[in-house]
């Protein structure tokens, strides 16, 4: 059975009901289709920001937006100066969906819950009058003259112009891609937590330190570092200096199987000389203070202690009876701390990969392949991906908005 469509669009995600809008809108006589192959649509705009959808983030610098993007950020530099975050917010409240910004910059719809952004699409998309299927899983993609053939894993073959693959991370996305001429970069997982088993952090599950400074070790000339907050978890560290690590490391931690020492200064507003320098003050203005119990530095208590204990200083000692040789430990322990990364955690359930369709082969002023005419891509299929925050939907939203500017009549 064949039935004739102008555009099919591959992906019932954030990317894939973006496009599939926004060309309805320029073409209002176009025939547009969304062939997703799950029962649910949408399923990871549903549990962003823990189930409040952190649509995108406060940053409308282009120059600075592409800062976030450890894969990517060449391309969508003019991408952005075309539609960024500002755009985003202007495209949902034009929908009537009221969004506000948090102290940290995310941006998140006022009702707090990703329904309001899944209805938003949905309805909009159904307004136009879009064939949206559902569990309709796509078997094979190919180019005959100039009309793609979407064969279904029902047998039927669906016919159309343009053809815009957004399907997110999903390895047939790849394949698809493949078979239409593309290189892949090997996609590997981004944004994930640190599995760690040491004894500093025993019983410190839920800890959060505001800022320190992590740094992968043994990469060679490259230097990995960020900065944030940091979480104690039962099984290691999380938190933004975390997830923004893993992000900017994803490759060589992968290379390396996920197993790289990591160093952690946990006082980033000092170095090892100057923070030495204090503690001989400290010598000086509080000699008969445990040392365990002087917190005044921006650790928790049961943390410092941690710390104070593995540096072989006993519980009793004051800072008067504290040897060179152990202050020295302290100061290790403290702004070049050591710790093993066992493996990898998963972030929730937002995964985020990089790699996918090799940038230099798409056009990002139109999305549309350099390789095969009426061929567009938009979202995580592309090799592109963002830190925590909203960046992801933001590359998201963009390619798919630039996709939908260049389909012809």
């Amino acid at each position: 059975m064949k039935k004739n469509l102008k555009i099919i669009v591959i992906g019932g995600g954030a990317a894939g009901f973006f496009g599939a809008i926004n060309i309805a809108k320029n073409h209002p006589n176009m025939e547009v289709m969304i062939l997703e192959a799950s029962s649910q649509p949408l399923a990871k705009v549903k549990i962003s920001g823990g189930g409040r959808c952190n649509v995108t983030h406060h940053c409308f610098n282009p120059a600075e937006l592409v800062k976030y993007y450890p894969r990517g950020a060449k391309e969508l530099r003019g991408a952005f100066s075309r539609f960024q975050p500002q755009d985003t917010v202007k495209w949902f409240e034009n929908q009537g969906v009221k969004l506000k910004t948090e102290a940290d910059g995310r941006i998140f719809p006022v009702t707090d819950n990703s329904q309001t952004i899944i209805d938003c699409l949905i309805e909009t998309a159904q307004n136009l009058g879009i064939k949206l299927l559902t569990g309709t899983p796509v078997k094979n993609v190919s180019k005959l003259d100039n009309e793609f053939l979407v064969e279904l894993k029902s047998g039927t073959i669906f016919k159309s112009d343009y053809l815009l693959i957004a399907a997110g991370s999903n390895p047939l996305g790849y394949r698809w891609a493949k078979s239409l001429g593309h290189t892949i970069q090997n996609p590997v997982p981004s944004l994930f937590t640190f599995k760690i088993n040491d004894s500093r952090f025993q019983n410190l599950a839920g800890i959060t330190v505001e800022n320190v400074e992590i740094q992968l070790l043994n990469t060679g000339k490259i230097k990995l570092k960020q900065s944030g907050g940091l979480l104690i978890t039962h099984w290691g560290i999380s938190g933004p200096a975390v997830l923004k690590l893993s992000a900017w490391g994803a490759k060589i931690l992968h290379q390396h199987n996920y197993k790289l020492p990591i160093a952690i200064n946990w006082l980033p507003n000092y170095n090892q000389e100057t923070l030495r320098q204090h503690f001989q003050q400290l010598r000086q203005s509080i000699p008969k203070q445990k040392i365990t119990n002087y917190t005044q530095f921006p650790i928790p208590k049961r943390l410092w202690q941690k710390l104070v204990n593995n540096s072989g200083i006993s519980q009793d000692k004051i800072w008067a009876e504290l040897p060179k040789k152990e202050l020295n430990k302290l100061v290790e322990q403290l702004t070049r701390a050591i710790f093993q990364i066992e493996g990898k955690g998963v972030f929730k359930d937002e995964f985020v990969t990089c790699g996918g369709v090799t940038l230099k082969e798409i056009n990002f002023k139109t999305m549309e392949s350099k390789i095969c005419s009426g061929l567009y891509f938009a979202g995580e299929i592309l090799d592109v991906d963002g830190v925590t925050g909203g960046f992801n939907f933001q590359s998201a939203w963009t390619t798919a908005w630039l996709a939908a500017q260049s389909i012809k009549d």
